[in-house]
């Protein structure tokens, strides 16, 4: 329970500490932005990796997103928590960016990094379940992705969900509900467990 009771506590500073970030970049503050761009930077590149599967396309983005972020700055008005202001920004930018393109988000996918030489059969089967829940991702419908991102690859709850992506609470929940059922359909067959 202590656990829990910590972690709230150093996510309500760390709040706290984007907030004031994101307010010194209002008043024109380039070390602040330099901050704010390096703790958001490889999370939206995370997030958008997965929506958008093109590494020029994630860098795209995630550089617009953090320019909206400086112009903008002055206009977060507090309502909600900073990551939700900028992933809704970003998740904006990647929809408009995957509608502008003539072809389908590409299917590649990052190699396994880790030191388990000694057990190839171990490290295959890593990979091939990677392989396989990356496909099985990439397949949902882009709301349904989303969601199921920011679900459980950027540990939101609902509420920030229905928030970045401007769409009602229960619409994130059905979102949700669906992604599991369809996930569970092209998965079933590949998670089992194995001697």
């Amino acid at each position: 329970m202590d656990r829990r009771i910590e972690e709230t506590a150093s996510a309500a500073r760390t709040a706290e500490s984007e907030a004031s970030l994101l307010g010194r970049v209002a008043a024109g503050d380039r070390r602040a932005f330099e901050m704010l761009y390096r703790v958001y930077f490889p999370r939206l590149a995370r997030f958008l990796q997965r929506m958008t599967r093109s590494v020029p396309l994630i860098e795209e983005i995630v550089n617009d997103t953090l320019l909206v972020v400086w112009q903008k700055a002055a206009t977060f008005d507090g309502s909600c928590k900073v990551s939700t202001w900028v992933f809704a920004i970003a998740y904006r930018k990647a929809c408009k960016a995957l509608h502008a393109l003539d072809e389908p988000a590409g299917d590649a996918v990052d190699e396994c990094v880790g030191d388990d030489a000694g057990r190839p059969d171990w490290r295959f089967e890593q990979q091939r379940l990677a392989h396989a829940v990356d496909a099985a991702v990439a397949a949902l419908p882009l709301a349904q992705r989303a969601a199921f991102q920011l679900t459980f690859y950027h540990d939101m709850g609902y509420a920030e969900i229905a928030e970045i992506m401007e769409c009602p609470v229960n619409t994130v929940k059905t979102r949700l509900f669906h992604a599991r059922r369809r996930l569970a359909t092209l998965l079933e067959g590949q998670l089992e467990i194995r001697p």
